[in-house]
């Protein structure tokens, strides 16, 4: 089975493959300038023809058609690489008209699944779904396995920092962990230094590169705009406990999904962990955070951090607003699945 799956991706990826290195030798052959209908010729192929046999050849596996996109955005770089200048102006009008239209594209579709998705979500569970959970899973039907995390943490990025500020009340399962955390404000002094430093360096920049110092001063307010999205998940990213199970959050930064069954014992408590390889904070900050519970499992257990990141876990820790109350759920329920109530 696995060498027939090996044989069909090296058909899928080997055939455009095969055909983009023919077109760069053609770009790199001096035949190119002898030849002036071949540079447009070449960048139809670069741009559609190979795209379309790309297409053809994913359309019926589980592979999504969206990848067509990263096809053609390697011509277009191949393109703008390999051939002379002169022969770009297809390549340029492609880059002025067509891409962008691309790119709006694939925004509105990624907009109208989350919708979709959303709608289905709150007709099947009847309350307010969870925005990163959504996108998570309607990135996975549309892009590759490798990009769902980072596409869906991008776009939960924009929704939590500039759309959702609006407070989310906590259900009865809920727990939050925001209200008594020092990241939230360690995070709003951060973005301030990133706006203190990027305005210094950048006039120092502009001496030598205005090129440069707008790079850094882009570069710095993006990462001051991620900051700001991570900060404002963890009001909306509360703790749950469902049925037979247990939801850990902290914000987009940090989560997993423990089965009831596979906690070993919870305990109150603020004591200093030993270090270990199986032990972590549910918080990136680690100690300085802090923690007033400590939850043990049977087995290691997988905590997903920013991007997709993986982390084994064994013993893990959490600050939360209300750790009495916590600790009684989840002692509770963890009693009642053992006990085989559910």
């Amino acid at each position: 089975m696995q060498r027939i799956q090996l044989g069909k991706n090296l058909i899928i990826f080997g055939i455009p493959l095969s055909l983009l290195g023919v077109l760069i030798l053609l770009m790199a052959s001096p035949v190119l300038s002898r030849n002036g209908t071949l540079g447009p010729a070449i960048t139809v192929d670069l741009l559609l023809v190979v795209p379309f046999i790309y297409f053809l050849l994913i359309r019926k596996t589980s592979i999504p058609n969206t990848t067509v996109i990263p096809v053609m955005i390697i011509g277009l770089v191949l393109g703008s690489y390999f051939l002379p200048v002169e022969d770009q102006d297809y390549l340029d009008l492609f880059k002025t008209w067509v891409l962008p239209v691309v790119e709006i594209s694939v925004l509105v579709y990624v907009i109208s699944k989350v919708r979709t998705a959303i709608r289905k979500y709150r007709s099947l569970k009847g309350g307010s779904p969870d925005f990163f959970s959504v996108v998570k899973s309607t990135c996975a039907e549309i892009f590759p396995s490798k990009l769902v995390w980072p596409m869906a943490t991008e776009i939960a990025v924009i929704y939590y920092g500039f759309i959702r500020w609006k407070r989310r009340p906590l259900a009865e399962n809920e727990f939050s962990y925001h209200r008594k955390s020092s990241t939230p404000v360690l995070m709003i002094a951060f973005i301030m230094i990133i706006g203190i430093e990027t305005v210094v360096l950048h006039n120092l920049l502009a001496k030598w590169s205005v090129v440069a110092a707008w790079i850094l001063t882009g570069l710095s307010t993006y990462t001051a705009l991620q900051v700001l999205g991570f900060a404002r998940s963890l009001s909306q990213r509360p703790l749950a406990i469902g049925e037979d199970h247990l939801t850990l959050r902290f914000g987009i930064l940090n989560e997993a999904e423990i089965p009831l069954c596979e906690i070993e014992n919870i305990e109150q408590s603020t004591k200093e962990l030993e270090k270990d390889e199986l032990t972590d904070s549910l918080s990136p900050l680690g100690a300085m955070e802090g923690h007033n519970i400590i939850l043990r499992f049977r087995r290691v257990q997988t905590l997903n951090g920013l991007y997709g990141a993986k982390k084994r876990v064994k013993v893990l820790s959490l600050h939360l607003d209300d750790p009495a109350q916590f600790y009684d759920a989840v002692t509770s329920e963890v009693n009642m699945e053992k006990e085989g109530l559910y």
